[in-house]
């Protein structure tokens, strides 16, 4: 996002591939298996721009108009989501790499996720205080969870197994838990502050969180409360992290200061 690039990197070589220029503030980036498909959203211009997964040449673009952010892509529905303008979810065919539909929101969507066989996403919607439930199906929202006295919630991620959405605050910088019963907030314990990333790692009932402050905080997850086993000290803005099951590691972006950018890798104790 910083320099209007996107970056390939070869996570098992740690090094850098190839940076791809020509973006206007890339946010989201994801992969469509089905199409061979890299789908890169840029907030600067609105754009979702498409490339071949073989070799990243360009494949084409769709124009959203505005702020282009997350991206999800939902495989048992063929789908392509992305969050966009001052609030809307647009839902794209990959097959035929066209948007066919929009889901109405009351502000602009930060983290969302569609719930594994189940149809809906949960989508943050800071600036109306609250968590969207929507349908995918009918492309309509359904529900809404109030967030009470806490704000900002930008990082979102589904606990599959204890059924319940987290999510975290920056004000104040709190993690908080809902029911997909659709209960709402069960509980909220203190966390580190400007979070952007929030991860499950279903392995081990614990959650991962990058904040801006320059800390990643681990919660285990204990019958209907959190509990923070590590605080770690990162770097000043490295709030962008992934989480990848496949490789049992978490990455995590640190910004250029005083040294260049890098990807910092953090591998679970045990």
């Amino acid at each position: 996002m910083g320099n209007d690039s996107v970056g390939v990197v070869d996570v098992k070589a740690r090094k850098l591939l190839r940076t791809l220029h020509g973006f206007r503030e890339p946010q989201g980036i994801g992969y469509e298996p089905s199409t061979d498909t890299v789908y890169v959203a840029s907030a600067g211009d609105g754009s979702v721009r498409l490339l071949h997964g073989e070799d990243l040449t360009p494949a084409g673009i769709i124009g959203l108009g505005a702020d282009a952010d997350n991206i999800r892509i939902d495989a048992p529905s063929h789908r392509v989501l992305v969050g966009y303008g001052g609030g809307a979810l647009a839902v794209i065919d990959p097959a035929h790499r066209q948007k066919i539909a929009d889901i109405p929101l009351k502000a602009h969507p930060e983290s969302f996720q569609v719930e594994p066989q189940g149809g809906r996403i949960f989508v943050n919607v800071p600036d109306a205080n609250e968590i969207a439930v929507l349908d995918l199906t009918t492309a309509r929202q359904t529900s809404s969870w109030a967030t009470k006295d806490l704000r900002a919630n930008f990082p979102l991620a589904i606990d599959a197994e204890r059924q319940q959405v987290v999510a975290m605050f920056r004000h104040p910088a709190k993690l908080a838990a809902f029911t997909l019963r659709g209960r709402g907030m069960t509980h909220a314990v203190e966390a580190c502050g400007d979070s952007d990333d929030l991860f499950v790692d279903a392995k081990r009932s614990l959650i991962y969180i990058s904040c801006g402050e320059g800390f990643l905080d681990v919660f285990a997850a204990q019958g209907d409360a959190f509990v923070r086993v590590a605080h770690l000290a990162t770097a000043a803005g490295a709030r962008t992290s992934l989480w990848v099951p496949q490789f049992d590691r978490l990455f995590l972006a640190v910004r250029a200061a005083k040294d260049p950018a890098a990807i910092w890798i953090f591998r679970p104790a045990n």
